[in-house]
């Protein structure tokens, strides 16, 4: 069902943007729980969309910190003083 997926992404950015805002990096649990009490089809598909946001999120840290690390090892050395 669509409706379900649009509501849980929705629901995901904007826990996942203020869970990044707090520094609770477990706030989407809470949310996931409660929204369980209620909902176990939009809990499981708002869980399902935080973990692959966050992992997204990771993956994203993760290749901008290796590219960052490889390009510095490219650069060539700053070439040093001549003697004089």
């Amino acid at each position: 069902m669509a409706l379900i997926e649009d509501l849980a992404e929705q629901l995901a950015h904007d826990v996942i943007e203020a869970q990044k805002e707090l520094g609770e990096d477990r706030f989407y649990i809470d949310i996931g729980n409660y929204i369980g009490t209620s909902s176990p089809s939009l809990q499981e598909a708002f869980m399902t969309a935080c973990r692959l946001r966050l992992a997204e999120l990771r993956g994203r840290a993760y290749f901008e910190k290796r590219l960052g690390e490889l390009r510095s090892a490219k650069e060539p050395a700053p070439a040093e003083d001549a003697p004089k």
